[in-house]
Protein backbone atom coordinates (compact mmCIF):
# COMPACT_ATOMS: atom_id res chain seq x y z
CA UNK A 1 0.00 0.00 0.00
CA UNK A 2 1.31 3.81 -0.61
CA UNK A 3 1.95 5.96 1.95
CA UNK A 4 -0.51 8.29 0.02
CA UNK A 5 -3.18 5.79 1.40
CA UNK A 6 -2.36 5.99 4.97
CA UNK A 7 -4.25 7.48 7.49
CA UNK A 8 -3.88 11.21 7.74
CA UNK A 9 -3.31 11.10 4.00
CA UNK A 10 0.77 12.39 4.67
CA UNK A 11 2.34 9.16 5.47
CA UNK A 12 5.21 8.97 7.87
CA UNK A 13 6.53 12.99 6.92
CA UNK A 14 3.66 14.42 7.43
CA UNK A 15 0.91 16.08 5.79
CA UNK A 16 1.36 16.80 1.69
CA UNK A 17 0.91 20.05 0.64
CA UNK A 18 0.41 21.76 4.06
CA UNK A 19 2.74 25.13 5.11
CA UNK A 20 4.38 24.54 7.67
CA UNK A 21 5.70 21.30 6.78
CA UNK A 22 5.08 17.72 5.28
CA UNK A 23 8.29 17.55 2.94
CA UNK A 24 10.26 14.56 2.73
CA UNK A 25 13.98 14.69 4.26
CA UNK A 26 15.51 14.50 0.52
CA UNK A 27 13.10 17.46 -0.91
CA UNK A 28 10.53 17.19 -3.51
CA UNK A 29 10.17 14.04 -5.18
CA UNK A 30 10.43 13.50 -8.58
CA UNK A 31 7.54 15.76 -9.78
CA UNK A 32 8.58 18.58 -7.82
CA UNK A 33 5.38 18.51 -5.38
CA UNK A 34 7.68 17.24 -2.26
CA UNK A 35 5.42 13.96 -2.28
CA UNK A 36 8.18 11.35 -1.57
CA UNK A 37 8.32 8.36 -4.40
CA UNK A 38 5.67 5.66 -4.28
CA UNK A 39 7.55 1.87 -4.29
CA UNK A 40 4.50 -0.22 -5.16
CA UNK A 41 4.45 2.11 -8.82
CA UNK A 42 8.53 1.60 -8.99
CA UNK A 43 8.12 -2.18 -8.59
CA UNK A 44 5.12 -2.27 -11.14
CA UNK A 45 7.11 -0.75 -14.04
CA UNK A 46 10.15 -3.15 -12.82
CA UNK A 47 8.15 -5.93 -13.27
CA UNK A 48 6.76 -4.84 -16.63
CA UNK A 49 10.62 -4.08 -18.02
CA UNK A 50 11.40 -7.46 -17.27
CA UNK A 51 8.64 -8.96 -18.78
CA UNK A 52 10.07 -7.91 -21.94
CA UNK A 53 12.90 -10.29 -21.76
CA UNK A 54 10.86 -13.28 -20.29
CA UNK A 55 9.37 -15.51 -22.92
CA UNK A 56 5.83 -15.63 -23.12
CA UNK A 57 5.70 -12.18 -21.89
CA UNK A 58 5.00 -13.65 -18.07
CA UNK A 59 7.13 -13.75 -14.89
CA UNK A 60 6.66 -17.49 -14.67
CA UNK A 61 8.28 -20.11 -12.39
CA UNK A 62 10.27 -21.31 -16.06
CA UNK A 63 11.43 -17.34 -16.74
CA UNK A 64 12.61 -16.82 -12.91
CA UNK A 65 14.55 -20.59 -13.39
CA UNK A 66 16.00 -19.57 -16.55
CA UNK A 67 17.16 -15.89 -14.90
CA UNK A 68 18.74 -17.37 -12.10
CA UNK A 69 20.85 -20.12 -14.21
CA UNK A 70 22.22 -17.51 -16.17
CA UNK A 71 23.20 -15.36 -13.42
CA UNK A 72 25.04 -17.98 -12.17
CA UNK A 73 26.89 -18.85 -15.27
CA UNK A 74 27.72 -15.42 -15.84
CA UNK A 75 29.04 -15.46 -12.06
CA UNK A 76 31.29 -18.81 -12.84
CA UNK A 77 32.51 -17.38 -16.15
CA UNK A 78 34.19 -14.64 -13.70
CA UNK A 79 36.17 -17.54 -12.34
CA UNK A 80 38.67 -17.48 -15.07
CA UNK A 81 42.01 -15.90 -14.70
CA UNK A 82 45.07 -15.26 -16.52
CA UNK A 83 48.96 -15.78 -14.35
CA UNK A 84 51.80 -14.10 -16.26
CA UNK A 85 55.37 -15.70 -16.26
CA UNK A 86 56.59 -13.79 -13.79
CA UNK A 87 53.23 -14.54 -11.42
CA UNK A 88 52.40 -17.47 -9.27
CA UNK A 89 48.91 -17.78 -8.57
CA UNK A 90 47.48 -18.72 -5.12
CA UNK A 91 44.25 -20.08 -5.05
CA UNK A 92 41.99 -19.74 -2.01
CA UNK A 93 37.96 -20.83 -1.42
CA UNK A 94 36.28 -18.76 1.15
CA UNK A 95 39.73 -17.70 2.94
CA UNK A 96 41.32 -21.02 2.57
CA UNK A 97 44.85 -22.13 0.70
CA UNK A 98 44.11 -24.72 -1.53
CA UNK A 99 47.14 -24.71 -4.38
CA UNK A 100 48.87 -22.52 -6.54
CA UNK A 101 49.20 -22.33 -10.35
CA UNK A 102 51.62 -22.12 -12.98
CA UNK A 103 51.28 -18.87 -16.13
CA UNK A 104 48.65 -19.63 -18.48
CA UNK A 105 44.85 -19.42 -18.17
CA UNK A 106 43.21 -20.76 -14.75
CA UNK A 107 40.14 -20.99 -13.17
CA UNK A 108 38.67 -20.81 -9.72
CA UNK A 109 35.68 -20.15 -8.21
CA UNK A 110 34.86 -16.86 -8.32
CA UNK A 111 34.25 -14.21 -5.57
CA UNK A 112 33.38 -14.04 -2.96
CA UNK A 113 33.47 -17.88 -2.32
CA UNK A 114 36.87 -17.97 -4.10
CA UNK A 115 39.80 -15.34 -4.54
CA UNK A 116 43.11 -15.51 -6.13
CA UNK A 117 46.53 -13.52 -5.70
CA UNK A 118 49.17 -13.10 -7.93
CA UNK A 119 52.24 -12.20 -6.34
CA UNK A 120 55.51 -11.30 -8.63
CA UNK A 121 57.90 -13.86 -7.89
CA UNK A 122 60.59 -12.73 -9.89
CA UNK A 123 60.88 -9.25 -9.12
CA UNK A 124 64.71 -8.46 -7.26
CA UNK A 125 63.18 -5.98 -4.29
CA UNK A 126 66.18 -4.32 -2.28
CA UNK A 127 66.32 -3.52 1.66
CA UNK A 128 68.62 -1.11 2.81
CA UNK A 129 69.97 -1.16 6.69
CA UNK A 130 72.29 1.84 7.80
CA UNK A 131 71.79 4.49 5.04
CA UNK A 132 69.07 5.59 2.75
CA UNK A 133 69.39 6.46 -1.10
CA UNK A 134 68.65 9.37 -2.58
CA UNK A 135 65.17 9.24 -4.30
CA UNK A 136 66.23 8.34 -8.15
CA UNK A 137 68.53 5.79 -6.23
CA UNK A 138 71.55 6.95 -7.17
CA UNK A 139 74.19 7.19 -4.47
CA UNK A 140 73.36 7.50 -0.17
CA UNK A 141 71.31 10.12 0.68
CA UNK A 142 71.91 10.17 4.33
CA UNK A 143 73.43 7.79 7.35
CA UNK A 144 71.16 6.07 9.59
CA UNK A 145 73.69 5.32 12.43
CA UNK A 146 71.36 4.01 14.88
CA UNK A 147 71.34 0.91 12.22
CA UNK A 148 74.59 1.18 10.83
CA UNK A 149 77.65 1.72 14.08
CA UNK A 150 78.23 -1.93 15.24
CA UNK A 151 80.41 -3.19 18.07
CA UNK A 152 83.22 -5.71 16.92
CA UNK A 153 84.90 -8.22 18.44
CA UNK A 154 88.20 -6.47 19.81
CA UNK A 155 85.44 -3.88 21.60
CA UNK A 156 86.05 -1.18 18.39
CA UNK A 157 82.92 0.80 16.57
CA UNK A 158 82.66 0.11 12.64
CA UNK A 159 79.97 2.31 10.65
CA UNK A 160 78.80 -0.36 7.90
CA UNK A 161 75.92 0.27 5.24
CA UNK A 162 74.76 -2.91 3.25
CA UNK A 163 72.00 -3.99 1.30
CA UNK A 164 69.99 -7.14 0.95
CA UNK A 165 68.43 -8.12 -2.48
CA UNK A 166 65.78 -10.34 -1.74
CA UNK A 167 62.68 -12.02 -4.28
CA UNK A 168 59.25 -14.37 -3.24
CA UNK A 169 60.52 -18.23 -3.26
CA UNK A 170 58.47 -19.56 -5.99
CA UNK A 171 58.37 -22.82 -4.23
CA UNK A 172 56.92 -21.18 -1.47
CA UNK A 173 55.15 -18.11 -2.51
CA UNK A 174 51.89 -18.65 0.23
CA UNK A 175 54.23 -18.75 2.53
CA UNK A 176 55.02 -15.07 1.68
CA UNK A 177 51.50 -14.32 1.17
CA UNK A 178 49.97 -16.03 4.12
CA UNK A 179 53.00 -15.19 7.19
CA UNK A 180 54.36 -11.74 6.02
CA UNK A 181 52.68 -8.93 7.07
CA UNK A 182 55.28 -6.37 6.61
CA UNK A 183 58.08 -8.26 4.29
CA UNK A 184 60.53 -5.50 4.19
CA UNK A 185 59.93 -4.56 7.81
CA UNK A 186 60.90 -8.40 8.60
CA UNK A 187 63.86 -8.60 6.28
CA UNK A 188 65.02 -5.02 7.08
CA UNK A 189 65.25 -6.45 11.20
CA UNK A 190 66.75 -9.95 10.14
CA UNK A 191 69.46 -8.28 8.05
CA UNK A 192 70.20 -6.22 10.23
CA UNK A 193 70.60 -8.69 13.30
CA UNK A 194 72.64 -10.93 10.86
CA UNK A 195 74.94 -8.76 10.56
CA UNK A 196 75.69 -7.54 13.97
CA UNK A 197 75.95 -11.14 14.94
CA UNK A 198 78.66 -11.60 12.43
CA UNK A 199 80.45 -7.96 12.86
CA UNK A 200 80.54 -8.84 16.36
CA UNK A 201 82.96 -12.58 16.11
CA UNK A 202 85.34 -10.33 14.05
CA UNK A 203 88.06 -7.73 14.85
CA UNK A 204 87.96 -4.09 12.89
CA UNK A 205 91.17 -4.60 10.97
CA UNK A 206 90.14 -7.90 8.67
CA UNK A 207 86.40 -6.52 8.50
CA UNK A 208 87.62 -3.39 7.03
CA UNK A 209 90.41 -5.39 4.82
CA UNK A 210 89.98 -8.99 4.12
CA UNK A 211 87.33 -10.68 5.27
CA UNK A 212 84.26 -8.50 3.85
CA UNK A 213 83.32 -10.84 0.89
CA UNK A 214 83.39 -13.72 3.72
CA UNK A 215 81.14 -11.34 6.10
CA UNK A 216 78.76 -10.42 3.07
CA UNK A 217 78.53 -14.29 2.64
CA UNK A 218 77.73 -15.76 5.75
CA UNK A 219 75.21 -12.84 6.53
CA UNK A 220 73.58 -14.05 3.33
CA UNK A 221 73.67 -17.59 5.14
CA UNK A 222 71.90 -16.71 8.42
CA UNK A 223 69.46 -15.00 7.20
CA UNK A 224 67.98 -17.62 4.81
CA UNK A 225 68.25 -19.99 7.60
CA UNK A 226 66.42 -17.55 9.72
CA UNK A 227 63.48 -16.73 7.10
CA UNK A 228 62.95 -20.17 6.21
CA UNK A 229 62.45 -20.38 10.24
CA UNK A 230 59.64 -18.08 10.18
CA UNK A 231 58.08 -20.10 7.00
CA UNK A 232 59.12 -16.15 5.16
CA UNK A 233 58.88 -18.20 1.89
CA UNK A 234 61.76 -15.20 0.84
CA UNK A 235 64.92 -15.96 -0.92
CA UNK A 236 67.82 -13.60 -0.21
CA UNK A 237 69.90 -13.26 -3.13
CA UNK A 238 72.78 -11.82 -2.46
CA UNK A 239 74.00 -9.15 0.56
CA UNK A 240 75.91 -6.66 -0.81
CA UNK A 241 78.49 -4.05 1.21
CA UNK A 242 77.81 -0.29 0.68
CA UNK A 243 80.18 0.91 2.57
CA UNK A 244 82.28 -0.23 5.50
CA UNK A 245 84.71 2.68 7.44
CA UNK A 246 85.05 3.60 11.35
CA UNK A 247 82.90 5.91 12.61
CA UNK A 248 83.19 9.65 11.66
CA UNK A 249 84.85 11.18 14.93
CA UNK A 250 87.54 8.88 14.63
CA UNK A 251 88.06 8.04 10.89
CA UNK A 252 91.09 10.05 10.99
CA UNK A 253 92.73 8.91 13.61
CA UNK A 254 92.44 5.34 12.81
CA UNK A 255 93.43 5.46 8.93
CA UNK A 256 96.12 7.24 10.44
CA UNK A 257 97.38 4.63 12.68
CA UNK A 258 96.19 2.03 9.84
CA UNK A 259 98.49 4.40 7.87
CA UNK A 260 101.30 3.68 10.36
CA UNK A 261 100.97 0.10 10.51
CA UNK A 262 100.67 -0.38 6.77
CA UNK A 263 104.10 1.42 6.66
CA UNK A 264 105.75 -0.85 9.66
CA UNK A 265 104.24 -4.12 7.51
CA UNK A 266 106.18 -2.25 4.04
CA UNK A 267 109.48 -1.92 6.13
CA UNK A 268 109.77 -5.03 7.49
CA UNK A 269 108.76 -6.89 4.20
CA UNK A 270 111.48 -5.38 2.78
CA UNK A 271 113.74 -5.87 5.32
CA UNK A 272 112.80 -9.26 4.48
CA UNK A 273 113.61 -9.02 1.05
CA UNK A 274 117.15 -7.58 1.66
CA UNK A 275 117.72 -10.68 4.34
CA UNK A 276 116.61 -13.03 1.27
CA UNK A 277 118.99 -11.19 -1.29
CA UNK A 278 121.91 -10.75 1.01
CA UNK A 279 121.92 -14.16 3.29
CA UNK A 280 121.90 -16.36 0.17
CA UNK A 281 124.53 -14.36 -1.59
CA UNK A 282 126.78 -14.44 1.62
CA UNK A 283 126.17 -18.55 1.66
CA UNK A 284 126.79 -19.02 -2.18
CA UNK A 285 129.85 -16.60 -1.84
CA UNK A 286 130.87 -19.10 1.51
CA UNK A 287 130.99 -22.10 -0.09
CA UNK A 288 132.29 -20.88 -3.37
CA UNK A 289 135.32 -19.79 -1.29
CA UNK A 290 135.13 -23.29 0.59
CA UNK A 291 135.54 -25.13 -2.86
CA UNK A 292 138.25 -22.71 -4.06
CA UNK A 293 139.92 -23.81 -0.76
CA UNK A 294 139.05 -27.38 -1.30
CA UNK A 295 140.40 -27.43 -5.24
CA UNK A 296 143.81 -25.58 -3.95
CA UNK A 297 144.73 -28.32 -1.16
CA UNK A 298 143.51 -30.97 -4.07
CA UNK A 299 145.82 -29.47 -6.41
CA UNK A 300 148.65 -28.57 -3.93
CA UNK A 301 148.60 -32.11 -2.54
CA UNK A 302 148.74 -33.47 -6.07
CA UNK A 303 151.60 -31.69 -6.79
CA UNK A 304 153.33 -32.51 -3.74
CA UNK A 305 152.79 -36.42 -4.17
CA UNK A 306 153.68 -35.76 -8.15
CA UNK A 307 157.14 -34.00 -6.90
CA UNK A 308 157.84 -36.76 -5.02
CA UNK A 309 156.82 -39.61 -7.19
CA UNK A 310 159.70 -37.87 -9.34
CA UNK A 311 162.35 -37.35 -7.47
CA UNK A 312 162.04 -40.59 -6.23
CA UNK A 313 162.73 -41.68 -9.94
CA UNK A 314 165.36 -39.40 -10.34
CA UNK A 315 167.09 -40.73 -7.30
CA UNK A 316 166.69 -44.34 -8.40
CA UNK A 317 168.72 -43.51 -12.08
CA UNK A 318 170.87 -41.59 -10.14
CA UNK A 319 172.02 -44.55 -8.03
CA UNK A 320 172.40 -46.54 -10.93
CA UNK A 321 174.87 -43.47 -12.94
CA UNK A 322 175.52 -41.13 -10.79
CA UNK A 323 178.02 -39.11 -12.86
CA UNK A 324 175.40 -39.08 -16.19
CA UNK A 325 172.97 -38.28 -13.38
CA UNK A 326 174.95 -35.18 -12.38
CA UNK A 327 175.60 -33.68 -15.35
CA UNK A 328 171.86 -34.06 -16.80
CA UNK A 329 171.13 -32.38 -13.58
CA UNK A 330 173.26 -29.80 -14.36
CA UNK A 331 172.86 -28.98 -18.12
CA UNK A 332 169.06 -29.31 -17.34
CA UNK A 333 169.55 -26.31 -14.54
CA UNK A 334 171.47 -24.59 -16.90
CA UNK A 335 168.44 -24.47 -19.27
CA UNK A 336 166.22 -23.56 -16.98
CA UNK A 337 167.92 -20.77 -15.69
CA UNK A 338 169.95 -19.31 -18.91
CA UNK A 339 167.02 -20.31 -21.22
CA UNK A 340 164.79 -17.01 -21.08
CA UNK A 341 167.50 -14.16 -21.06
CA UNK A 342 169.80 -12.35 -23.54
CA UNK A 343 173.52 -14.24 -23.52
CA UNK A 344 176.64 -13.00 -24.75
CA UNK A 345 179.50 -15.62 -25.14
CA UNK A 346 183.37 -15.29 -24.22
CA UNK A 347 185.77 -17.36 -25.33
CA UNK A 348 188.18 -17.84 -22.28
CA UNK A 349 191.00 -19.37 -25.28
CA UNK A 350 192.01 -15.36 -25.99
CA UNK A 351 189.93 -14.62 -28.57
CA UNK A 352 187.49 -12.17 -27.46
CA UNK A 353 183.70 -12.03 -27.85
CA UNK A 354 182.11 -14.69 -30.42
CA UNK A 355 179.25 -13.29 -31.89
CA UNK A 356 176.13 -14.95 -31.66
CA UNK A 357 173.41 -15.43 -33.81
CA UNK A 358 169.90 -15.71 -32.24
CA UNK A 359 168.38 -18.20 -34.85
CA UNK A 360 165.56 -17.91 -33.24
CA UNK A 361 164.69 -14.20 -32.67
CA UNK A 362 165.16 -13.61 -37.04
CA UNK A 363 162.34 -14.06 -38.96
CA UNK A 364 162.59 -16.25 -41.71
CA UNK A 365 162.80 -15.00 -45.28
CA UNK A 366 159.99 -15.14 -48.33
CA UNK A 367 160.58 -16.76 -50.98
CA UNK A 368 161.99 -14.35 -53.80
CA UNK A 369 159.70 -15.56 -56.62
CA UNK A 370 156.51 -15.15 -54.45
CA UNK A 371 157.39 -11.65 -53.53
CA UNK A 372 158.43 -10.69 -56.97
CA UNK A 373 155.64 -12.16 -58.74
CA UNK A 374 153.00 -13.39 -56.76
CA UNK A 375 151.63 -15.00 -59.88
CA UNK A 376 154.31 -16.66 -60.23
CA UNK A 377 153.25 -19.54 -57.60
CA UNK A 378 150.64 -20.52 -59.27
CA UNK A 379 152.25 -21.67 -62.08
Amino acid sequence: MPWSNQSGGGGPWGQRGGSGGGKSPWGSGPQGNGNPPDLEDILRRSQDRLKDFIPGGSMGGRGLIILVLGAIAVWLLTGFYTVRPNEVGINMIFGKYTGTTAEGLRYNLPYPIGRVMKPNVTAQQRVEVGYRSTPTGQGRARDVLEESLMLTADENIVDLDFDAVWQINPARPQDYVFNLQNPDGTIKSVAESAMREVIGRRNIQAILTTEQASVAQEVRQIMQEALDAYGAGVLINVVQLQAVQPPSEVRQSFFDVNAAQQDAVRVQNEAGAFASRVVPEARGEAARTVQQAEAYREQAVADATGQAARFRQVYEEYRKAPDVSRERIFLETMERVFGGIEKIIVDQSGQGVVPFLPLTQNPRPQPQGNAANPQGATR
